[in-house]
């Protein structure tokens, strides 16, 4: 052993103790490496004399690395030299087949990287017809190492599965032009003799050469190997039992090669009936170690179905092969794994996407589809347990039974739109046998159930008549107690069926007493699982908002069973255990708005309030009275439950809510009545109650606009003051989302969701009249623009890249403070946008104007998003042109709207409507100096100069040069009123 051995062996054993030996090898190795004619000749040579493997395959890695990165360097004198000695080793002196993989393939790389530079130039016109002649007659050894060769080749150049450059594209085009001209058909020989010869005594060796013929089979001609001679024996090695899986496998590979061989669909259907796979759909078993072959050739015969029509072509039908194909497609189904089930599931939608026209015969293959769907979505018993009262395994289930679920449904919605009638049929069958039997288990049932709502997505509105089969269905589906109703999983998508269906039964009135028992018994709130019981309030009161009136002749009825189950003892103390929005009080919530219906009288109201209030009033008289005697643990308590009755309380009224329908409803002849209510709704409100009213005041405004001036005049003093008292200025200085100058923390903004975006709309009237660039036709978005928009996470991450979780670190309290602050600016900015600007400047509302201006320019000027400030600074750039009387450019056209965007836009309004005068005289003293010293420098000069602001940037560099042509634009329009604002232009010389 020499010195360089005992150096590689070093280099490639990372336990050595001693790192400088190591790295003294190491860089021993490496001026071996420098001069490459040397290099070459060294590392065949040991190829050649060493046993050792760590000295082989460093020495193959050299020659790659050479061959491969430095080729230019390597003396042309040397090149013959290498090609022969690299053919050798490829063809008849090759590794010993014992030698490991690894070592083989990296030789193979190394010849086909020889391959890429040389072939097919002049230099070295035939390196494929050298090695050919000597294939017969050689071992193993050779057969494999020509094989790996052909692997590695494809790998490097000539296949397309990988990202390839025009180059690459262009050069692997030559080599296979060229050896489609010189070598393929001896290729392909040799490929049938090696197969034929070593099928039985190597099977490993006959698998590694189809692997080959397959990569090659897509752009050599497919007469090579569609063939008497090949197809009969890639069949034996696919239908023989005794081939090995692999080998089964791989001429399988090699035949579904051949079926997706492009070319004319006629000669596509030729290619297909002459394969004669019937031999293989006829085993079972077969079919589920072919599964992939079975697949492609059922795909295959689609598209020539879909080209070429049902009609025979040449003797040949494309509907005869699918059905041959389509029993043995549902059974690897029923048997495959995960990645060939999404092949089948692709093929199965393509598949009822073409049948949209179907016989008897395919509407039979349709519910055998429908009944593997069925079997595919069914959870694993063993998790019967878990999924009932969740834990994390129970959770983890279900989470993965979700996914697994996505395509699946989807191709059954498809066949439900194709074939209406059979999927009904079916799963009114389903229904039948699960009500039939007491034996019926909860996956069983849950599959039924699930397939039974997404119907309810397909249904056209013509069906919704009640006759026929859906009549039926839906009667049976109202109508059903299964045996395992008490398991969540049943008793949710139960709910969430006939909440599905709601639709249908509006138009079917006959249907909701049934309706109603569904969320009124043990099937609904009555439950014995909570979140069943929850969820059923929930979805109970959905339905109340859908059919209200059809409801109201219940009311007795539906009143009877909720006191009972809405009184106990027990009640309050059951829903504290869950938090959440689905807490319960929607049952309530529904009464009141069934009760508060014109078609109830009012002594029947009182009557009904009074049967729910007297024991809620009871049971918190009791409370408060034990609570006083008790400790500070069992008081805690009590004072829970007593909460959550007052939630009740507060879900059964909701007045809000009647004054919505009644600014809907009545129109312009509410106005008169509205002072009185909104001065009630005004006294000692919590922060919640305060947003639900300026919600409602944004719905006054966008409806009524400038008629509701007088209104506002009159209650807006009263407005600001409890704002005032509930946001004090401090309020928000803790936490993330602050309107001060502790907004410039990590989690700065996460407050400010998109509940903003509602602004844009409540001035969607003001806005379309101002629309010069028509940007509403491309970006309105269809928001209520006085609904309490409530965000979801994805909503967050979509406008402000903060996580929804940051919220979860707010306590409760502060939240809705930060929600009622959102709201505040939704309303002000409601107002400037509909013409109600003088309201602020009245004289019974002068006194706060002073607090709202600095509230909006501290926010203008606070927020740390450059392309924020850039849109604040255009919107200031406009203002600047509104006050100076040329006409402005049109204001920023962003849909996401942040708090910083909004005041701007406020203060961009206020200056349309208060600076209207070139001479000067403003209808407010001082606004247009706070505009030019305190708004335009603070917020577009101050805050772009905030070490967040890169110099490095494109978008920075973009906002210099609109601040620069801002403030050009600002002195020439105010050197005659204001004779260029003497300190405002030394400011600007400080910066500028």
């Amino acid at each position: 052993m020499d010195d360089l051995e005992k150096a590689i062996l070093l280099a490639y054993e990372p336990s050595v103790a001693d790192s400088t030996l190591r790295a003294q090898a190491i860089a021993f190795c490496d001026r071996v490496k420098a001069d490459a004619s040397a290099l070459i000749r060294l590392c065949l040579d040991r190829l050649q004399r060493s046993p050792l493997v760590p000295v082989q395959f460093w020495c193959l890695q050299a020659l790659h690395d050479v061959i491969l990165l430095r080729y230019s360097s390597i003396p042309p004198a040397d090149l013959p030299l290498l090609r022969s000695a690299m053919l050798s080793l490829a063809s008849d002196r090759p590794l010993p087949i014992a030698s490991p993989p690894f070592l083989r393939n990296k030789l193979a790389q190394a010849v086909a990287a020889l391959i890429r530079h040389e072939y097919p130039a002049s230099s070295w016109p035939d390196p494929f017809l050298c090695v050919l002649p000597s294939l017969p007659a050689a071992d193993p050894a050779s057969i494999d190492m020509f094989a790996r060769f052909l692997a590695a080749l494809d790998d490097d150049l000539l296949s397309l599965d990988y990202p390839r450059s025009s180059e690459e594209v262009s050069a692997a085009s030559q080599v296979k032009d060229t050896m489609r001209q010189q070598c393929v058909p001896q290729i392909a020989r040799h490929w049938y003799d090696a197969v034929s010869l070593y099928n039985s005594s190597d099977p490993s060796l006959v698998t590694l050469v189809l692997d080959t013929m397959r990569r090659y089979i897509t752009w050599i001609d497919i007469g090579l190997v569609a063939n008497d001679a090949f197809v009969p024996l890639l069949f034996d090695l696919i239908l023989a039992p005794s081939s090995t899986d692999q080998l089964r496998a791989a001429a399988g590979s090699c035949v579904l090669a051949i079926v997706l061989k492009r070319m004319d669909h006629r000669q596509k259907m030729a290619l297909l009936s002459s394969l004669r796979l019937s031999r293989i759909f006829a085993n079972p078993d077969l079919v589920q170690k072919v599964p992939a072959l079975v697949t492609g050739y059922a795909a295959e015969a689609l598209e020539c179905y879909k080209r070429l029509g049902s009609a025979d072509t040449d003797g040949y039908s494309p509907l005869n092969l699918l059905d041959e194909a389509l029993p043995s497609i549902l059974y690897v189904m029923q048997e495959s794994e995960e990645m060939e089930l999404s092949n089948v599931v692709a093929f199965l939608s393509d598949y009822v996407i073409a049948m949209k026209s179907h016989s008897a015969k395919q509407a039979m293959y349709l519910s055998q589809i429908l009944e593997a769907i069925r079997v595919q979505i069914l959870y694993d018993p063993m998790y019967r347990n878990n999924l009932d009262l969740p834990d994390k395994i129970g959770k983890e289930e279900e989470d993965q039974m979700g996914e697994h679920r996505k395509e699946l449904l989807i191709l059954f919605s498809s066949i439900c739109r194709v074939a209406p009638s059979v999927t009904q049929l079916f799963i009114q069958n389903l229904a039948i046998t699960a009500l039939s039997s007491s034996k019926s288990s909860v996956e069983d049932v849950e599959a039924m159930l699930t397939l039974f709502y997404r119907l309810g997505e397909t249904i056209k509105e013509e069906a919704r008549t009640g006759n026929g089969s859906l009549g039926e269905l839906v009667q049976l589906l109202l109508s059903a107690r299964f045996p395992c109703h008490n398991h969540r999983l049943v008793a949710l998508i139960y709910l969430e069926t006939v909440s599905r269906f709601i639709k249908f039964v509006q138009d079917n009135a006959q249907y909701i007493p049934h309706v109603l028992a569904v969320f009124l018994d043990e099937r609904g709130i009555r439950h014995p699982n909570l979140n069943v019981s929850r969820r059923a309030s929930y979805l109970f009161m959905r339905s109340v908002k859908l059919l209200k009136a059809k409801f109201v002749p219940y009311l007795d009825v539906i009143l009877q069973d909720i006191v009972a189950q809405f009184t106990s003892s027990d009640w309050s103390s059951k829903y504290l255990k869950c938090s959440g929005s689905e807490d319960g009080s929607q049952t309530f919530e529904a009464i009141g708005l069934l009760i508060g219906m014109e078609d109830v009288s009012p002594e029947k109201q009182s009557e009904y309030l009074a049967a729910l209030l007297d024991p809620l009033s009871q049971k918190l008289k009791g409370l408060l009275s034990d609570a006083k005697a008790q400790g500070l643990e069992e008081s805690s308590a009590k004072a829970s439950t007593i909460q959550q009755i007052i939630m009740a309380l507060n879900a059964l009224s909701k007045i809000t809510s009647f004054i919505h329908r009644m600014v809907e409803i009545l129109g312009a002849s509410i106005l008169p009545f509205l002072p009185m209510p909104l001065k009630h709704l005004l006294v000692e409100n919590e922060p919640e109650d305060m947003v639900d009213f300026l919600v409602l005041a944004n719905q006054l405004i966008c409806k009524f606009s400038t008629s509701l001036e007088p209104i506002l005049e009159d209650i807006f003093p009263a407005i600001a003051s409890r704002l005032i008292e509930i946001l004090p200025r401090d309020a928000f200085s803790s936490v993330p989302g602050c309107i001060t100058e502790d907004w410039q923390n990590d989690d700065a903004g996460v407050v400010a969701d998109n509940l903003l975006v509602l602004t844009t709309m409540a001035a969607t009237a003001e806005a379309k009249e101002n629309d010069d660039d028509g940007w509403l036709g491309s970006t309105q978005l269809e928001i209520d623009p006085y609904s309490h928009y409530e965000p979801s996470q994805s909503t967050y991450a979509t406008y402000l890249g903060h996580p929804w979780n940051n919220l979860s670190r707010i306590p409760v309290p502060m939240r809705e403070l930060q929600d009622l602050q959102r709201t505040l600016y939704t309303f002000l900015h409601v107002m400037a946008n509909h013409n109600l600007s003088l309201v602020f400047i009245a004289p019974s509302c002068w006194r706060f104007l002073d607090v709202i201006m600095q509230l909006l320019l501290i926010t203008a000027c606070s927020h740390k998003d450059i392309l924020l400030r850039k849109a604040a600074l255009e919107a200031s750039r406009d203002a600047s042109g509104g006050v100076g009387g040329v006409p402005r450019s049109p204001i920023v056209r962003r849909i996401v709207v942040t708090l910083t965007h909004m005041c701007v836009q406020i203060f961009v309004k206020l200056i349309k409507d208060w600076c209207t005068s070139c001479n000067g005289d403003d209808m407010v003293p001082g606004f247009r100096s706070f505009i030019i010293e305190k708004f335009a420098i603070n917020c577009c000069l101050h805050s772009v100069l905030d070490k967040s602001f890169d110099f490095r940037d494109a978008n920075s560099t973009d906002d210099l040069k609109a601040m620069k042509s801002f403030y050009h634009l600002l002195i020439e329009n105010l050197r005659q009123q204001q004779n260029g604002s003497l300190a405002f232009r030394e400011v600007l010389s400080m910066y500028i």
